[in-house]
């Protein structure tokens, strides 16, 4: 496919996009969320990687760029490919930056799905070897650690992106499993505290209640050790620890129970992946058997115009057939109407003859007659002629298998005008025998004329 066509899909897809409404998460940019690499092509060939950074950084830091370059002279190809740190910033690089033009040339922004580093890292210089392996982005220097720790306290919360409605439905159930199991957890809990002794079932006890534990103080104990007996003191530091023990127990519970549940969830997102990826796979063969059967339906479409070509151009040379066999049957009409007025002329010389001439006459008109009767034949094989024109104009469609059968009736239709050409000057013959006849006739008029005279 053409480039430009190429820059023009894309440009009407994100237009309906943005017509449309379309939401983000069901937008054709979300099919390469996984990748932050993106191909530039078109552009001139003296623009290099910092003209290239220097335009493209409009929209999101690079990381990483891979400028194709010949592998004999070093000059650009005219095409390269780009890593953004964030994937965001590929959407609105892709939406702005498709189809503008740098020094009169249009170039093409698409994302990138599998990229695939290139192979030839020992043909390379240094310089592009460790462009590939530690990009291009700014290097942050290490600070301190209460440096970060600031950092972490005034860092501004990012909103994560929207996820897809089955990861937020997954969520929704793992959140009621858990409520489930910790009343199921409680209840457990509070059936092993009842005493087994009693037979009546005994009140359940209170609720476990998280207490935060404070800072002791000091000052405070000593207050309290002025009023209080020594014996409250230490039953209150052991209720205290209890306390701790417990909540630390739960905690690990709790810990162990988060973790089993990202496993869980790893896992699963692993499946969505893997699943995810033979979709793509399925996808992109799908779409290499389109292009396959949209190649043969182009070929199939020009050898269907090639034989409509050839098709017309035998209804033209049949046309062109057709107009001489008219044009030869319009001059047979015209030598049969001369022929008619000659005999008319004959009749009325022949009239004013006797006897002789009347027989010969007679003779004439039955000779007339039979021309006429081959005229009438002639006529016949014309109007034969022309039912099989109609014929043949009817068999265009039949042409193919059917030119073998043609070449022979062409052969046939040759040796036909063969015949009429030979009886025409059979006719011709004929007619100049009449003629002789006539100027006999006259000869032998003028000698009556003279006898009788």
């Amino acid at each position: 496919m053409n480039p430009l066509t190429k820059v023009k899909l894309i440009n009407e897809l994100n237009a309906r996009e943005a017509d449309l409404g379309v939401n983000e998460s069901v937008s054709w940019h979300t099919e390469y969320k996984d990748s932050a690499w993106i191909f530039i092509g078109g552009f001139p060939y003296e623009l290099t990687e910092g003209d290239i950074i220097c335009v493209f950084s409009q929209y999101g830091e690079i990381v990483n760029i891979n400028l194709v370059r010949d592998k004999k002279t070093g000059k650009s190809k005219g095409f390269c490919f780009i890593c953004y740190e964030d994937q965001r910033s590929t959407v609105l690089a892709v939406d702005n930056f498709n189809g503008i033009k740098i020094k009169g040339r249009t170039i093409r922004v698409d994302h990138v799905k599998d990229y695939r580093p290139p192979k030839d890292t020992e043909d390379i210089d240094d310089v592009t070897k460790h462009l590939r392996d530690e990009g291009c982005a700014p290097k942050v220097h290490e600070s301190s650690s209460s440096s970060s720790e600031e950092e972490e306290q005034y860092a501004v919360p990012v909103k994560k992106p929207k996820k897809d409605k089955k990861e937020k439905k997954k969520k929704k159930k793992e959140k009621k499993e858990k409520k489930e199991k910790k009343k199921a957890e409680k209840e457990k809990e509070r059936g092993s505290r009842a005493p087994h002794s009693s037979s009546s079932s005994p009140p359940l006890p209170p609720p476990v209640v998280r207490v935060k534990e404070e800072r002791e103080d000091a000052a405070y104990d000593k207050y309290n050790q002025r009023g209080a007996p020594p014996g409250g003191q230490q039953n209150g530091q052991r209720a205290r620890e209890d306390e701790r023990l417990r909540g630390e127990e739960e905690r690990r519970r709790e810990t162990d129970r988060e973790r089993g549940e990202d496993r869980r969830r790893n896992r699963e997102r692993e499946g969505d992946r893997r699943r995810e990826t033979d979709r793509d796979y399925e996808r992109k063969r799908e779409t290499d058997r389109e292009r396959e059967r949209d190649s043969d339906r182009r070929r199939e479409t020009d050898r269907d115009r090639e034989r409509d070509s050839d098709r017309r151009r035998e209804t033209d040379r049949d046309r062109e057939r057709d107009s001489d066999r008219r044009k030869e049957t319009d001059r047979d009409r015209e030598r049969d109407s001369d022929r008619r007025r000659e005999t008319d002329r004959d009749r009325e010389r022949d009239r004013q003859g006797q006897r002789e001439r009347q027989r010969e006459i007679d003779r004439d008109r039955e000779r007339d007659s039979d021309r006429r009767r081959e005229t009438d034949r002639d006529r016949e094989r014309d109007s034969d002629r022309r039912r099989e024109t109609d014929r043949d104009r009817e068999r265009d469609s039949d042409r193919r298998r059917e030119t073998d059968r043609d070449r022979e009736r062409d052969s046939d239709r040759r040796r036909e005008t063969d015949r009429d050409r030979e009886r025409d000057s059979d006719r011709r013959r004929e007619t100049d025998r009449d003629r002789e006849r006539d100027s006999d006739r006259r000869r032998e008029t003028d000698r009556d004329r003279e006898g009788d005279s």
